[in-house]
């Protein structure tokens, strides 16, 4: 019997590549999107030493309306069916709502939720119908904490919006899903040490926050896999992180609010710090 497939998007680097490892570590084979494919040409040669997996690389951008269905499509023509699906690609798109151009939002609004659900919408039907299926949305910690403004700053005003997005639509999938074999996670993790701060130019604020603030790819990757296999609708990594989105459960919104912009604060203060040399 073939292995089964999982189709991992924004997976040329950080948490996207992790989730790959992880799933070849288990046997699974795979199909890796990413726009650079010399990135994804490397990490298939990785894991077929490392695992015996198979990769199929597909080169698109997600932030393209038609990439989900010619992202499938390639998946067919290799005569493959999609078993596992994790939701991954993004970026930041810095700076506030109001002084961008909406041709920017709508560009990012497709590739941080649109292309989620186009690719949810496509897959999940056979997966139901198989009677097997996993799903990885890999959401943000910010989704459930009130929202702070140097986040904002530099991940874009709509980001934790569209984060707290993916939450609701994967339990609502759980719900829709569960008895039919297909598990669905919504993945909320904090700061990851990942390109993504190089990127959207918060390196050097995010590598003076004390560690214990800081995850790893691989450990965001992990507890993922865990989770959508005992189909868990949300996950938090991270001890730090769970206490967080515990205590603002907890406590009044205004003192949650009060507290997000006292970091606020201190995050503004280091950013006007010369830069560190360590990351």
């Amino acid at each position: 019997m073939a292995r089964r497939l999982v189709l991992v998007t924004g997976a040329s680097s950080g948490i996207g590549a992790a989730f790959a490892r992880t799933f070849a570590r288990r046997g699974w084979d795979l199909a890796l999107v990413a726009r650079r494919e010399d990135r994804l040409k490397d990490l298939a040669e990785e894991v077929k030493a490392q695992f015996g997996v198979e990769s199929l690389i597909i080169a698109d951008d997600l932030s393209d309306p038609e990439a989900p269905g010619r992202i499938v499509k390639a998946v067919a023509d290799a005569g493959r069916q999609i078993d596992g699906l994790v939701n991954n690609a993004g970026a930041g798109e810095p700076g506030f709502f109001t002084n961008s151009d909406w041709a920017d939002q709508a560009r990012f609004i497709e590739l941080m939720a649109t292309s989620y659900l186009k690719l949810m919408h496509l897959v999940a039907p056979g997966m139901s119908e198989r009677g097997f299926g996993r799903i990885i949305n890999i959401s943000s910690v910010s989704a459930l904490l009130p929202t702070a403004k140097a986040h904002m700053v530099y991940s874009g005003t709509l980001y934790p919006g569209l984060k707290s997005l993916l939450i609701k639509a994967s339990e609502g999938l759980v719900a829709e899903l569960g008895d039919k074999g297909v598990h669905v996670t919504a993945v909320a993790p904090g700061y990851t040490w990942s390109e993504f701060h190089d990127v959207n130019g918060a390196r050097g604020t995010v590598s003076r926050l004390p560690s214990y603030w800081m995850l790893t790819a691989e450990e965001v990757a992990e507890t993922g896999y865990d989770a959508v296999e005992r189909n868990v609708p949300l996950r938090v990594p991270g001890a730090w992180y769970k206490f967080l989105v515990g205590l603002m459960r907890v406590l009044p919104d205004p003192i949650g609010r009060a507290l997000i912009a006292r970091q606020d604060g201190r995050m503004g203060d280091q950013k006007a710090q010369p830069a560190s040399s360590e990351v």
